[in-house]
Parts: structure tokens; sequence; C-alpha cells
């Protein structure tokens, strides 16, 4: 059933609100979620406060976070004022939904923060995006005196993986070590993936050795940090590990072991890999596994093969396998068929402003000024701006963020005076850049 659709169910006026309790908890119980969230907004009376707990929560579970919406509307209409506890289920909500705003509303409304509000607030931020208000969420709960639990390190760790702050994430693994939180495989697998973000490869192995439970996910953290770090044969022998201890990979793991082989120039394990997938486990390779394979043919020089692998795959019309493509001919010359490319890589979600940088790139690196121009031109035409790049580096425990053209840092005077140094001792030594790269 269509999750936005509340069927009409009829509600006597004499209902008095014990009746309309025990209604909605027997709804709730058989699973009739739908017409429990109806019953409620059709009755507009005020429920019990455990009965308004139990439907945001199974709307949370049930990922049903529009009928959560509902209830909460409901509160609202009828002037029921929700108690701390439901005011937690309420941040829950609406971290999950991504609704930070309101999330941060409710939040400075509690009059006692509960653990559990401050980990929701914390997720929420990492699940947004907004990384360095997240940790800054965790000092400011850590300050208040409570005790962070498995949730809070699971999130904290994220962050520091995100923003690659291997210092917050060691102080944060510390306090981990000194309250001897039973540690559970998403923890673990959490650090283990902070550690190889950080590129503390040493730290990141050490934290797998020492983890208690494991399964896929925690495998896979270790797969693809060596991955990721170009650790081409690291990344086999733990996935061949990995498979004579019993674990199954998932589509994950394949993506990280078939991007292994790309950068390894391993063309042959690369399409044993790719085959097995569907072969050995039944996963149905994805447009980022095709991508990758396109990549690894790419790079071994071989555009005739990954120009027939992208117009045979199943996943032709994504985008992501004609950017490979486009990224091969750009690295070994092939006008024509980036020609062709491009074409097809344009076509596909045109609304997208960052195709048009590639594009744009694509074509300079072979001189082809007009179709520059047309490309720019064509982002003025629809108003899009490319996206600005930014840095950001940690210094002294402390995470400095850099926009390009940026003069807002209180420091941009000094890096400004040390970048304008540095370009004059690269002219004095007659250093010419590589501008082939994107």
């Amino acid at each position: 059933m269509n999750d936005d659709y509340i069927p009409s169910l009829q509600v006597e006026p004499q209902q008095d609100i014990l009746q309309l309790d025990r209604t909605l908890r027997r709804l709730c119980y058989s699973g009739r979620l739908t017409e429990a969230v109806r019953l409620l907004w059709s009755a507009g009376m005020q429920v019990l406060p455990g009965t308004y707990s139990l439907l945001l929560q199974e709307c949370i579970f049930r990922k049903a976070y529009r009928k959560a919406k509902i209830v909460h509307s409901q509160m609202v209409v009828v002037g029921y004022v929700p108690n701390e506890y439901l005011k937690t289920k309420l941040i829950i909500l609406y971290s999950k939904l991504g609704d930070i705003e309101t999330a941060n509303f409710l939040f400075d409304k509690l009059l006692n923060r509960s653990l559990v509000s401050w980990n929701a607030m914390i997720a929420g931020h990492v699940q947004k995006g907004d990384e360095f208000t997240a940790l800054n969420r965790y000092y400011e709960m850590r300050y208040s005196g409570l005790t962070p639990d498995q949730y809070t390190f699971a999130s904290v760790f994220r962050a520091c993986a995100a923003l690659a702050t291997i210092e917050h994430g060691k102080r944060a693994h510390a306090v981990l070590l000194k309250i001897q939180i039973k540690e559970n495989v998403v923890v673990s697998s959490a650090l283990v993936d902070m550690y190889f973000k950080c590129s503390s490869l040493s730290d990141g192995h050490r934290a797998f050795d020492e983890s208690l439970e494991r399964n896929i996910v925690t495998w896979t953290a270790l797969i693809s940090g060596y991955g990721l770090n170009g650790r081409v044969m690291e990344v086999l022998e733990s996935f061949h590990k990995m498979k004579i201890e019993g674990f199954r990979p998932n589509n994950v793991t394949f993506l990280a072991v078939l991007s292994a082989c790309s950068h390894g120039g391993l063309v042959d394990q690369g399409w044993k890999y790719f085959h097995s997938m569907t072969r050995d486990y039944g996963i149905q390779p994805r447009g980022q596994h095709y991508a990758t394979l396109i990549d690894l043919l790419g790079r071994a020089g071989r555009l005739k093969e990954a120009y027939e692998l992208v117009l045979n795959s199943p996943c032709r019309e994504h985008p992501v396998i004609w950017g490979a493509l486009l990224g091969a001919c750009r690295t070994h010359g092939d006008i024509d068929m980036l020609k062709v490319a491009a074409r097809k890589y344009f076509e596909l979600e045109p609304e997208n402003s960052g195709k048009y940088v590639v594009l744009s790139n694509a074509y300079a690196t072979f001189g082809m000024w007009d179709n520059v121009a047309e490309i720019r031109g064509a982002m003025r035409n629809w108003g899009m701006m490319k996206e600005p790049g930014y840095s950001r580096i940690e210094v002294k425990d402390e995470i400095h963020f850099f926009c390009k053209g940026d003069k807002l840092h209180r420091q941009s005077e000094e890096i400004y005076q040390i970048i304008k140094d540095t370009i004059r001792i690269l002219k004095d030594a007659d250093y010419v850049p590589d501008l082939s790269a994107d």
C-alpha cells in the first residue's frame, strides 16, 4: 500500500480517549499502521502519551516518516504538548528525515537532554553531511557530563572518517577504551573505516584485528580501506581471507575489489571477479560495477572493449558508465570516441551542473575550445554555476576549511603570501605544471 495513502475510517463521535487508545494500540499491534494514523487524525482527540509514543515508534521502525509527521501534526492541531520522551522521539524522526532544522528546534526546547536525544542529533548531522557540527555536538554532550554509548561512537567515527580528522577520531577511540563499553560490530566497522580514511593503515588493521565481532561490513571496511589507499595486493589478500572465514561478499565489497584491480592494472582478475558476482553469489552488477570495469579496461588502453561493454551493459542508460568511458578516452586521446561518449553523457541528466564541468575539462584537454565555450555558454543560459572547490586541513586539533577565492579565513593574508612565495619558487625552478588532470 502507498505510504502516503490513508484510507477513510468512520469514528463514532462519543468515542472516548480510553476506547480510542485501545483501538489505536490494537491496530498498531496488528500491523495496520495506516488505519491507526487515519483514525487518530479523524478522531481529533488527544490520546495518552504511551499511545503517541507507540504510533511514532511504529512509524520510525517502518520508515513511514510521512505518517509520523501526520501524528506530530495531529498533536499540534489538538493542542497536545509532548513530554520530554515524546520530544526525543520527534527529534529521532526529524533527524532520520534529514530535517535538521526542525530537529534542532525540538532539541533546544528540551529541558533535560538525554543521551538518546544527543545521539539522534549527532547521527542526524552526520546523515545530512554536516560532520563538523556533529563533532561539535559530541563535545557539547561530553561537556554536559553524559557518557557516550556505542551509538554515539558509531556516529562520531563516521564524522571523523568523512572529515579525515584522525586526532578527533583517536580522542574518541581513547574514550571508548577508557569507559570499556562492550564493542559491537557497528562500532568496530566504523572505527576501521575511520582509520583507513584518515590514511592510518596500521591503526585500521589493528582495529580490525582487535574487533571482537566481525561481519561482512567489517571486512568490507578493511577491504575498501586498503583500496582507498592504493594497497592492491592487501585488498585481494583480505578478500581471499574473508571468503575462507565463510563470509559472503556483497555489492560494496566487490566494488572495492574491482576498483583495486583497476588501479593495479589487473584486467584478467578484474573480469574474473566481475563474473564471480553473478555466477557465485547471485549479485547483479550495478552501474558503479560496470563503470569500474570500464575504467579498468580504459586504464589498460582497451577502449574498444570498454565501448562494447558500455553498449552491451544493462546499465547503458546510467550516466556513470559513460562518464567512465569519457575519462578513458580523455586519458588515451581518442577524440572520436570522446565525442560519442560526451554526447551521451550530456544527454543523461542534463540538469547536473557537475557534468558540464567534466565535459568542459575533457574538451579542454584536446584544445577543443569551441566546444568548451559551448558548454560554458550552456551553463550560463541554464543559470548553472560550478560548485566552488574547497579543501580542509587539521592543525592542532582544529579543522580549517578553504574555498576557492576565499578571503574570509582569519589568516587569509598569510596563506596567500605563502602561495605567492611558493609560485615564485616554482617559477625560478622552471617547473611546468601538468594541466591534463581534472
